[in-house]
């Protein structure tokens, strides 16, 4: 099929700004919050998932254009929007976005809390004698001694307010004066919980937020004065951090300095109370120097996040689903010798559906293992209490050379990851931080064993973080191999983020920022070329986020071209479906479930001689141009075909996936339409227990796996 001449590719009507992308995604995730068949505390997360993305979309995304703004900044973006028009469409479906959210929490969620046993109480003036009794005492002897009250007059300034802290804001009188308002405020306390179950009765539970109880006793904290109204309000931040490497002494320091003044960057949005006083939000937006699309009237508790806490609440197990244990991985059975399963050939490791303990295992046998010389690994996020830190430390301690490079520009984990670093550093560790100007995204470890023949490399590459607590609800590919090409090329890599050292040619690995883009290019044109043969051509693509405008233009000539192509991307796409002559041989799906779908797998036809890689990269130009990031191809013709299988098995989800509306960015969800229902995470954990069961029929069968029941259409 001969593509169509004079088409510009590159025409920003055939492309969707990433930012209101971003905003459809969160709306995808307010469409399972709302979804009856789901179990109602699972809807409460989606709903508290929704407010924390909104969070970090406000801070960064909003942070970024509004620097970009006030720089004067007006370069259109792909899309052919400004950051003045991006600032004002984003304002209007954050609105309406918000709005939807809380409407679902007031008309659907909490009525349906109520029904099963579990209320929340909306204001302290609603409660009984005896829970005001509780509220009280609970206030005078656990709260009242951690506040900090703070008035605002002639002699005291207007306070910091802390970036996503939640607060409580007040007009307030002196007593028996007639004089002008004045403004007070206290914040709540983050070091106590916001959730507080009250005195049960009638086998009916209530529960409180810690900012209704202190609003109740607002005038204990101002004995001298007389409290017109208080309304709970809270602020979010910019927080898009600009770290000047090139003239850092100490990155270390220089983002230290940098954390802590997203603490105290421009305020970008005022969440308050619906109800709030005129005056109070008027004092407010002045002091903050906010428009009023900038304030955000909420009818309903602030910060949502609270709802991860409320669906924790133990006795309600009905409404959650029940617990999920990772099947064991077959070719790793517990107490088998890991280097010698890998000298037979390459394991594929597909979580959270299979254990990441093996990952875990293969660092922490490293260090152990006599043999072993040295350890060399990325790390991008890590757990609270890793496994991993514990056993690279320990390695170190055991005479080993240990390489750890700490990307300390992980956003929001810049604190967390400081610690680590210090901590390996401590503990014997040579720590590196990367390389100026770019992130290190990839996810790679080495580990070099002297054995009988010489020297071996045993390498894990992977899609996702060395997390184990996220490992166990984000699917993600990883891959253990001791392939001399992959090998030699993993210590390349350190080689060149260690001392940059970038070597002549790599044998299997593909790196970014210098090599993969092309890469990609190239294997899209391929295919186009195929098809212009008249062989089929066939891309399927899974990722987190599609923006980069090099791939897509070259997506858009694939498909022209008649190249069929599937691209099952979770979050951000800024590739428009449906465009006659562009883009009519394109399909988009996102899904979302109880697992955050966060593997990047690509499978390219190739004339009957598939190629597939997985990596830690998007298609984005952060990914591609910013970043440094690997993505391997599996060869092994088995492991090749279970992630293909993968791939068709998302594709033929019907239950999970939203599709891609030609033409925009809107998407409707697949719906069985009286079909069979295919829910692509289901399929996968039972495939997982399946394989685990035959390689050990008794042990899996004693495990207790979470299999959700096939729940009916949503229309």
């Amino acid at each position: 099929m001969a593509a169509k001449k004079n088409i510009d590719f590159r025409d920003p009507k055939y492309y969707t700004n990433r930012e209101l992308s971003w905003i459809e995604f969160d709306r995808r995730i307010l469409s399972e919050a709302r979804d009856k068949s789901t179990p109602l505390f699972e809807r409460l997360k989606f709903l508290a998932i929704v407010s924390s993305n909104l969070d970090e979309f406000v801070m960064v995304r909003v942070g970024s254009l509004f620097d970009m703004d006030q720089a004067g900044y007006d370069k259109p973006d792909i899309a052919g929007l400004t950051p003045a028009e991006q600032l004002k469409l984003i304002s209007d479906s954050l609105h309406t976005l918000v709005y939807d959210q809380y409407k679902a929490l007031r008309t659907e969620i909490l009525p349906e809390l109520k029904e099963n046993g579990l209320e929340l109480v909306r204001s302290h003036e609603s409660m009984t004698a005896a829970e005001c009794r509780f509220a009280d005492e609970y206030f005078r002897t656990m709260v009242y001694p951690v506040l900090t009250p703070m008035a605002v007059d002639s002699s005291r300034p207007f306070p910091l307010i802390l970036n996503k802290s939640l607060n409580i804001g007040a007009m307030v009188r002196k007593k028996g004066g007639s004089g002008e308002l004045e403004f007070a405020t206290v914040q709540v306390p983050s070091v106590l919980p916001r959730v507080i179950l009250l005195p049960s009765s009638g086998g009916r539970q209530r529960l409180i937020l810690l900012e209704e109880i202190i609003e109740r006793n607002m005038r204990a904290l101002f004995l001298n004065y007389d409290i017109i109204c208080s309304h709970p309000y809270r602020i979010t931040r910019n927080g898009d951090m600009t770290i000047e490497e090139d003239d850092a002494e100490d990155l270390l320091k220089e983002i230290e300095r940098s954390v802590k003044a997203r603490q105290r960057g421009e305020a970008l949005r005022l969440e308050i109370e619906h109800k709030a006083d005129k005056k109070l939000i008027s004092f407010l937006k002045k002091q903050l120097d906010l428009e009023d699309h900038e304030v955000f009237p909420i009818d309903g508790p602030l910060d949502l996040t609270a709802l991860f806490k409320v669906s924790s609440i133990q006795g309600y197990d009905h409404l959650k689903n029940p617990p999920f244990t990772p099947a064991p991985v077959p070719e790793l059975p517990e107490g088998c010798d890991i280097f010698s399963r890998i000298r037979k050939g390459d394991v594929l490791l597909f979580h959270p559906y299979q254990s990441f303990q093996p990952v875990v295992d293969f660092i922490r046998k490293a260090a152990q293992d006599p043999d072993v010389l040295a350890i060399k690994q990325t790390l991008y996020r890590v757990s609270g209490n890793s496994p991993i830190i514990a056993a690279l430390a320990q390695a170190a301690e055991n005479g080993k050379q240990v390489t750890v490079l700490v990307e300390l520009k992980a956003r929001f984990d810049e604190e967390h990851n400081i610690v680590w670093a210090r901590m390996l550093e401590k503990a014997g560790c040579h720590v590196i931080y990367g390389l100026v100007g770019l992130k290190t995204h990839s996810k790679i470890t080495l580990v070099v064993r002297h054995e009988d023949e010489g020297i071996r490399r045993y390498v894990h590459l992977g899609t996702g973080n060395y997390n184990d607590a996220t490992a166990r609800i984000y699917t993600d590919v990883g891959l253990l191999t001791c392939r001399e090409e992959i090998g030699e090329d993993a210590t390349a890599v350190f080689n060149m983020l260690s001392g940059y050292s970038e070597p002549k040619a790599w044998n299997m690995l593909i790196l970014a920022p210098l090599w993969l883009k092309d890469r990609f290019i190239y294997m899209i044109d391929r295919e186009r070329q195929i098809a212009m043969s008249g062989k089929e051509g066939r891309i399927v693509a899974k990722m987190n986020s599609l923006s980069d405008p090099d791939i897509i233009e070259a997506l858009y000539r694939a498909s022209a071209a008649g190249v069929k192509i599937e691209l099952i991307v979770r979050g951000i796409c800024c590739l428009k479906t449906g465009i006659k002559g562009v883009s009519e041989n394109i399909s988009v799906r996102s899904i979302t479930g109880n697992f955050l779908e966060h593997a990047r797998i690509f499978w390219f036809k190739n004339d009957e001689n598939p190629e597939v890689y997985c990596g830690s990269a998007d298609w984005m130009p952060r990914n591609l141009d910013k970043r440094v990031e690997i993505v391997f191809p599996v060869t092994d013709d088995a492991l090749k075909a279970r992630l293909i299988h993968i791939l068709e098995t998302e594709l033929m989800d019907n239950r999970r996936a939203n599709i891609l509306q030609p033409l925009g960015c809107n998407y409707v969800k697949e719906g069985l339409h009286r079909r069979k229902a295919v829910d692509s995470q289901l399929i996968a954990i039972r495939e997982a227990q399946d394989a685990a069961r035959k390689a050990s029929p008794k042990k899996t069968s004693e495990s207790r796996v979470f299999i959700p029941k096939s729940k009916p259409s949503r229309n």
